[in-house]
């Protein structure tokens, strides 16, 4: 019998997206997840009571908690997006984002090197380690061009210097002990329950609050969005039939400005939930003293990934991001708790 696929990160926003697709895909899963204050129970709640579907609480650098879940559950694939990931937290506290995504990527690795040390032929053979990075290992592209497998990594928060880390160790670990990995590098992921510390949850909150929607300095700076699900269903293409120590980069090829984006969020909203006093939402914006080491522009040419593996972004970006503020109205059951005591959107990173 085929092992479960053992994800981390699971109660994240993408973690929680990729096991819902995983377990329509027909595969077992192990969520496994420290929950911290980005992971949330509720939003593996569709998976509960799911043939195959089962929770684990723990933290990826414990070592003791990441051996049991190997022992007790013999995974057949490991797909790590445990991780602290937002830049801003990253300059306030680095220190959380060494322990996670270097320490803790580190015990992962050493505890699948045990794992498939057990393992028969068959399913050493078909064992696999997707690690999930992100686009910022690159540092910051000019006017033109995209990142793409090749690119050199130049990392500029602490964040994307973590990650980088992780990324290396990786790496290292296929090429030096022969473990299976598979590597991922995306671009900004959006949609339905991301932490409300996110630029686009953030201005949907703060707009249905009638607050002041901040733009960090001139909103110029470009991203190229994701959507989740597409993001989902691209790491279960790269698990199921990607090469083996090849790394994958995953982009929307929807680049647009902080600015545009939140324009897009205002424009919507004013359609689904208007203002009281019938202003539009624009108005509310309201531009701030950008982050330290702002990067400008990050693109990704995913060719690599449609050519060999056949997957392409699916969603619209102006469709998605309508669709993900009809999903934050919606649930407020979801995200009141976490925004309760103002931390979850209260200004971080200033240095």
């Amino acid at each position: 019998m085929t092992g479960p696929v053992l994800v981390t990160g699971a109660a994240g926003f993408i973690g929680s997206s990729l096991v819902r697709v995983l377990l329509d895909a027909g595969r077992p899963v192990v969520a496994f997840d420290k929950l911290t204050y980005a992971g949330h129970r509720a939003s593996l709640a569709p998976c509960e009571g799911r043939p195959g579907y089962v929770f684990v609480q723990g933290d990826i650098a414990d070592e003791a908690a990441v051996a049991r879940v190997f022992e007790a559950h013999r995974p057949s694939a490991v797909m790590n997006l445990a991780a602290e990931s937002h830049v801003d937290r990253s300059i306030d506290a680095p220190a959380a984002f060494i322990d996670t995504n270097v320490v803790g990527t580190l015990v992962l690795l050493q505890a699948a090197r045990r794992h498939l040390e057990t393992l028969d032929a068959s399913a050493r053979a078909a064992f696999r380690f997707l690690h999930v990075s992100t686009d910022e290992v690159f540092g910051a592209l000019g006017p033109d061009g995209r990142f793409n497998e090749t690119t050199a990594y130049d990392p500029r928060s602490p964040y994307a210097a973590s990650k980088a880390a992780s990324d290396h160790l990786v790496r290292a670990w296929g090429h030096t002990f022969g473990l299976p990995v598979l590597l991922t590098n995306c671009s900004n992921n959006y949609g339905p329950r991301q932490h409300p510390e996110k630029l686009i949850p953030l201005t949907i909150l703060r707009a249905l609050a009638g607050q002041p929607l901040p733009i960090y300095g001139d909103g110029l700076q470009v991203r190229d969005w994701l959507h989740v699900m597409d993001h989902a269903r691209a790491l279960v293409r790269v698990l199921e039939q990607g090469r083996i120590g090849r790394t994958y980069a995953v982009g929307g090829e929807a680049e647009r400005t902080n600015l545009e984006v939140v324009q897009t969020i205002c424009a919507a909203l004013d359609a689904l939930s208007p203002r009281a006093d019938g202003r539009p939402h624009a108005t509310a914006l309201e531009h701030v003293t950008d982050r330290p080491g702002h990067d400008r522009r990050y693109a990704i040419d995913p060719a690599r990934i449609r050519d060999e593996l056949g997957w392409r972004p699916e969603t619209d970006f102006e469709t998605g991001l309508g669709e993900t503020a009809r999903w934050y109205l919606d649930h407020g059951d979801w995200w009141r708790p976490i925004v309760a005591d103002g931390a979850a959107t209260r200004r971080l990173g200033l240095g």
